[in-house]
């Protein structure tokens, strides 16, 4: 007869320190934003399944930021969700805590900035990484390529989220510059996108060459899946066009407008911001210019610069042709930016000429693209603290009922989280954001 021994007492398991990591250090939300960005939380403890271990955050810093009762982890497993409600503008810290087995744990400080509402906020989204956004293009799925006027960075946004870019292409390389181009417009014709530097000295009246410069870069895929891939570029459109000013009598002031020491943001200034096709044409661009007014004077109209061979111009470096310029009576206004549909239904973003314009009004308007035919407004935009509106994403069919359309905003200038500091001098690029917002047309 076998007799049983005793059991073998459990051996008592081992646990190890739990690791967290933050997907990012810094993060920025917006007082009253819809679908701020989120940070993920990866945590794991060896000798415990993680779905076991339990994430929360605490206020370590200014609660009139973002309390603990402002944070929300969701998930389970590995890596969890972390997300803030903003409850007021400026800076926080929170205590990210991994609680484990056996009674350890481990934390992460993440870095929180909230900058302060704004009108509308269920149709404004934030494009982190970046301030200074300054033209933008649509790439399908609801993606669009945003350049930076302040870098030679473009990058690629999901437009119906905040968060930081998909994507990135910096072809400062290609372009053999060290300095940004200072791009400020740009348009596609097939799978071409043509970009422009501004053309104008710097704020300080210097010149630049890097701003003389447009180049074309090659898009494949669409949506998340773009691709871009550097083309050619052109480093004399500037002197092509105060050569054609001065031919023409100086009427648009190019010579005096591009003389050292004068600043591009006056009314009799040179700053190029807008670029799109002419109507039915793949080889007439328009140029569509912040300063000049023309005439130079108050109450003056808009000026769009057409380049009859800018296909060329960019395909094999033939000196530019010019058009008569085509003067558009914006209510004083200056073009900010210029872009049309597939139906060549045109919508051109009017803003002011000045360097400081954040109080300063802004409107979109409607043109067939014919010269002589008038611009007719379609909406009033609200002065923006954070940044000017300064890009079209997309233009919509423009006869709908209900028409909406998405610009987005230079913002580099605007003190976000009200420490005196502009968003281009941000030490974090997490913490710098353009915003993109949606706006109805008006009948």
């Amino acid at each position: 007869m076998l007799i049983a021994g005793p059991t073998a007492p459990a051996q008592a398991v081992t646990y190890g320190t739990p690791t967290i990591a933050l997907s990012a250090s810094y993060l920025s939300g917006a007082v009253g934003a819809t679908g701020d960005p989120v940070v993920n939380v990866t945590v794991g403890q060896s000798g415990a399944d993680a779905s076991a271990l339990t994430v929360s955050a605490s206020a370590s810093s200014k609660a009139s930021v973002a309390g603990t009762g402002d944070v929300t982890v969701t998930g389970a497993g590995a890596v969890r969700q972390l997300a803030v409600t903003a409850r007021g503008r400026g800076y926080t810290n929170l205590t990210v805590k991994v609680a484990g087995l056996g009674g350890k744990s481990a934390t992460k400080t993440l870095y929180y900035a909230a900058s302060a509402a704004v009108q509308n906020p269920a149709d404004a989204r934030y494009l982190t990484g970046s301030a200074d956004a300054s033209a933008a293009v649509d790439v399908g799925g609801g993606y669009a390529v945003v350049a930076d006027d302040e870098s030679n960075v473009l990058r690629l946004y999901d437009r119906s989220r905040s968060g930081a870019p998909v994507k990135t292409w910096d072809f400062s390389s290609q372009l053999g510059v060290s300095k940004e181009v200072d791009i400020e417009g740009a348009t596609r014709i097939g799978n071409t996108i043509y970009w422009t530097g501004s053309l104008g000295n710097n704020k300080d009246g210097e010149y630049k060459a890097p701003r003389n410069t447009v180049f074309t870069t090659t898009v494949s895929g669409s949506g998340s899946g773009t691709q871009l891939v550097y083309g050619r570029s052109y480093k004399k459109l500037r002197d092509d066009l105060v050569a054609w000013d001065q031919a023409n009598g100086n009427r648009y002031g190019f010579a005096a407008g591009t003389a050292d020491g004068e600043a591009p943001k006056q009314i009799d200034g040179f700053n190029v911001e807008g670029l799109e096709f002419a109507p039915g044409s793949t080889t007439t661009a328009y140029l569509g210019f912040r300063a000049p007014l023309a005439p130079a004077v108050p109450g003056g109209k808009a000026l769009l610069v057409p380049v009859t061979n800018f296909d060329q111009v960019l395909a094999s470096g033939a000196k530019a042709v010019f058009g008569a310029g085509v003067e558009l009576d914006l209510g004083g206004l200056a073009v900010r930016d210029i872009r049309k549909n597939a139906a060549g239904q045109y919508l051109i973003l009017a803003g002011s000429w000045a360097a400081d314009d954040n109080s300063d009004p802004y409107a979109l308007y409607q043109w067939d693209g014919v010269a002589g035919h008038a611009p007719v407004k379609r909406a009033d935009l609200p002065t923006t603290d954070p940044g000017g509106w300064e890009a079209i994403a997309e233009v919509p069919d423009l006869t709908a009922a209900g028409a909406r359309v998405q610009l987005v905003t230079d913002s580099g200038s605007a003190d976000l989280y009200g420490d005196g500091t502009e968003a281009k001098d941000l030490t974090h690029p997490e913490w710098k954001k353009a915003r993109a917002a949606w706006f109805t047309l008006n009948p």
